[in-house]
């Protein structure tokens, strides 16, 4: 799949552990969304500018989830 295919969300918040796994956030409510982008060259600079504004919080983190596949809710996640 090349990388024109995928969407791909920068989101952050705190976490709960720091620990080599962890991605347990603290509150989900909390998260910070920061954008989504066509191009992980895109996301990924925006993971960086993120990350910059929060280096003084260690138990802040963000992400890059790439969506491989999107689901219509309407149809339950089920292709018709």
């Amino acid at each position: 799949m090349s990388d024109t295919q995928l969407l791909h969300i920068v989101i952050g918040g705190e976490l709960t552990d720091l620990g080599p796994d962890a991605t347990e956030f603290k509150d989900l409510d909390a998260i910070d969304f920061i954008g989504a982008y066509p191009s992980y060259a895109e996301a990924r600079t925006a993971w960086k500018s993120a990350a910059q504004r929060t280096v003084d919080n260690a138990h802040m983190r963000y992400f890059i989830i790439h969506a491989h596949r999107l689901l219509d809710p309407s149809t339950d996640g089920h292709d018709h």
